[in-house]
C-alpha cells in the first residue's frame, strides 16, 4: 500500500524525535560532569597540624628555637643608639609608636644639646618639642623625657637607677622600658615584650596570653633567667627581619621545622627572599652607630636624618 505524504511526514517527525531523545541522553552525563568540574573546590594549601605538646616538650622546643636564632643572629643587640643609661632610657621612651631608626636619627641632636639629666630637666619644652617632632607624639614625649630627667635629678642624684622598682616610677617608663635599660645598660636579665615579641611567641604557641605582663611571666618560665636579655634580642630581630606581621617570609625562615605557624606566609624560597628586611635583605639596620660585631657580619649602619 502506497504511503500518503501525510504518513511520510509523520514517520519522519517521529524518527527525528527519537534521534533527538537519544542525543539528549548521550549528552546528559557529559553536562553533569562539566557542572561537577566547575564546582570543584580550589585546592587548599596543606596546613601543618598542631600537635598536643607537654610542658616539657614546649620548653625543649622553645629553647631550641632560641639556640637556632642565636646562630642566625649572633650579633643581635639593642637597636637604639646609646652611650650611657641616661641616653638609653630616654631613647626607649621616645621609641613608643615609632621606629628605632627614627629615634636614632633624632637623638643625636637631642643629646648634643642636652647631654645630662640636669640639662634636659632645665630645658625649654618648646625647643625639645621641635627636636622630637620627627618621632611623633612629640608633645607627650617631651613631657615624659623632661619629667623623667627632673625625677632623676631630684630623686636619684642625676643617675639612672639600676632597680626595676625605681625605674618604673619614672615618667613614661613601664616594665618594657625598664627591662630594656636593665638588660642592656646594667647587664641585669629582663624580657622585653614589644609588639614583635608578643606576635612571635603567640605564633610559635609558646603562650596564648595577650597581656604583656602575663606574656613576660609565661616566657620567663620557659628559659633560665640568664637567657632573658639575649632571647629578647633574638626574637625581636627575627620579627623585624623575617617573621613579619602581615607577610612572614616562611620560605626563608631557619626554624620552619619547629614552627606550628609555617605556611601562614610565603613558602616559596625565592619569593620569600624578596620579603627579607634589613641586613638579610641588603638594607641597613636601625642603628647609626651599631656594634662592631654587627659590622663585621656584613651589617650596614642606618643613614642619619635627612640623608638621601
Amino acid at each position: 500500500m502506497k504511503k500518503t505524504p501525510e504518513v511520510v511526514k509523520t514517520a519522519a517527525a517521529k524518527k527525528d524525535a527519537v534521534k533527538k531523545a537519544a542525543a539528549k541522553k548521550t549528552a546528559a552525563p557529559a553536562k553533569k560532569t562539566a557542572v561537577k568540574k566547575a564546582a570543584a573546590p580550589a585546592k587548599k594549601v596543606a596546613v601543618k597540624p598542631v600537635k598536643a605538646e607537654s610542658p616539657a616538650a614546649l620548653v625543649r622546643r622553645a629553647r631550641r628555637i632560641n639556640r637556632e636564632l642565636a646562630e642566625v643572629y649572633p650579633y643581635a643587640h639593642p637597636e637604639l643608639d646609646f652611650e650611657n643609661p641616661f641616653q638609653l632610657v630616654v631613647a626607649t621612651v621616645l621609641s613608643a609608636q615609632t621606629t628605632d631608626l627614627r629615634v636614632n636619627q633624632t637623638t643625636p641632636a637631642l643629646f648634643a644639646k642636652y647631654p645630662t639629666p640636669e640639662d634636659l630637666a632645665a630645658a625649654n619644652p618648646e625647643e625639645v618639642e621641635e627636636i622630637l617632632r620627627p618621632t611623633g607624639f612629640f608633645r607627650a614625649k617631651t613631657k615624659s623625657v623632661i619629667g623623667l630627667s627632673k625625677a632623676l635629678v631630684e630623686q636619684f642624684g642625676g643617675e639612672v637607677p639600676g632597680r626595676l622598682e625605681d625605674l618604673v616610677k619614672l615618667p613614661g617608663v613601664g616594665r618594657k622600658t625598664a627591662f630594656v635599660v636593665l638588660g642592656n645598660a646594667f647587664g641585669r636579665p629582663g624580657i622585653t615584650v614589644d609588639t614583635h615579641f608578643q606576635r612571635l611567641v603567640r605564633r610559635w604557641q609558646w603562650t596564648a596570653e595577650t597581656d604583656p605582663d602575663k606574656i613576660e611571666a609565661a616566657i620567663g618560665a620557659l628559659f633560665p633567667k640568664s637567657d632573658w636579655t639575649d632571647l629578647s634580642h633574638h626574637v625581636i630581630w627575627h620579627g623585624r627581619r623575617i617573621c613579619h606581621a602581615r607577610k612572614p617570609a616562611c620560605g626563608a625562615c631557619p626554624i620552619t621545622p619547629l614552627c606550628p605557624a609555617y605556611g601562614e606566609g610565603e613558602t616559596d624560597p625565592e619569593k620569600a627572599k624578596k620579603l627579607l628586611k634589613y641586613e638579610k635583605g641588603g638594607f641597613p639596620g636601625q642603628r647609626l652607630n651599631p656594634p662592631q660585631a654587627y659590622l663585621d657580619a656584613g651589617g650596614k649602619p642606618a643613614p642619619p636624618l635627612g640623608a638621601g
